[in-house]
């Protein structure tokens, strides 16, 4: 191998690890609304040259989780109102089909990895830890839909997920929670009993209620 094509591999390896933790960090929230990004900053944090922190950055563009003006300015989406309802019309749409796809191929073991995952999201709101909050219930919704074999429609609903990150993180200081949302009961719930449109709207209400408290 010549040095043109280990820089070419080491290059794109760079890209690609910085594109997936950054795109992480903004689906958990651990990025606010509104807050100020560079590429350079985006290099030096990860330690890398300019080219891959700014196709990084380029591409969560691209998929709506960063916004970038012409004069390169890039920040993290501040939503309105209609785009939120947008999105939440979207989760309305996308996920109670992939929790009725997913409701043929359930067995034991998914309703009790579901368990698992919302008995550490009861650990993670103890300590009101918002980040690990908005990561476990992703986990919850992701765990429960890749039973669904429905990869394009998944990635559909992540890229929805990715664009309401720092949203959420707003979301969650209004939430108050004290314990795991009642509708991820309902849903594990539904699941055990195969009941298709009980798990529907227990899906449809755990992804829209939420959202309808940042509406003002």
């Amino acid at each position: 191998m010549n040095s043109q094509v280990r820089s070419a591999d080491s290059h794109l390896a760079a890209h690609e690890r910085i594109y997936r933790t950054l795109r992480q960090r903004i689906m958990h929230g651990e990025l606010p609304p509104g807050q100020a990004l560079t590429i350079r900053g985006v290099a030096q944090h990860y330690g890398v040259s300019m080219t891959p922190a700014r196709e990084a950055v380029r591409r969560l563009a691209a998929e709506g989780a960063l916004s970038m003006t012409a004069s390169g300015r890039v920040n993290t989406p501040e939503l309105g109102n209609e785009r939120i309802e947008e999105l939440a019309a979207l989760r309305a749409l996308l996920e109670p089909e992939l929790a009725a796809r997913a409701l043929p191929r359930a067995h034991m073991a998914l309703n009790d990895r579901l368990h698992a995952i919302n008995s550490a999201m009861a650990e993670v709101i103890a300590k009101g830890d918002a980040v690990g909050y908005i990561r476990t219930n992703l986990e919850f919704h992701r765990t429960l839909y890749l039973r669904a074999q429905a990869p394009a429609m998944l990635a559909m609903a992540e890229t929805v997920w990715l664009q309401l990150g720092p949203t959420m993180r707003n979301l969650y200081g209004r939430l108050q929670r004290t314990g795991v949302p009642r509708h991820h009961r309902a849903i594990v719930a539904a699941l055990r009993a195969g009941d298709e449109p009980g798990l529907r709207l227990s899906v449809r209400a755990d992804v829209t209620q939420g959202l309808r408290m940042l509406l003002v």
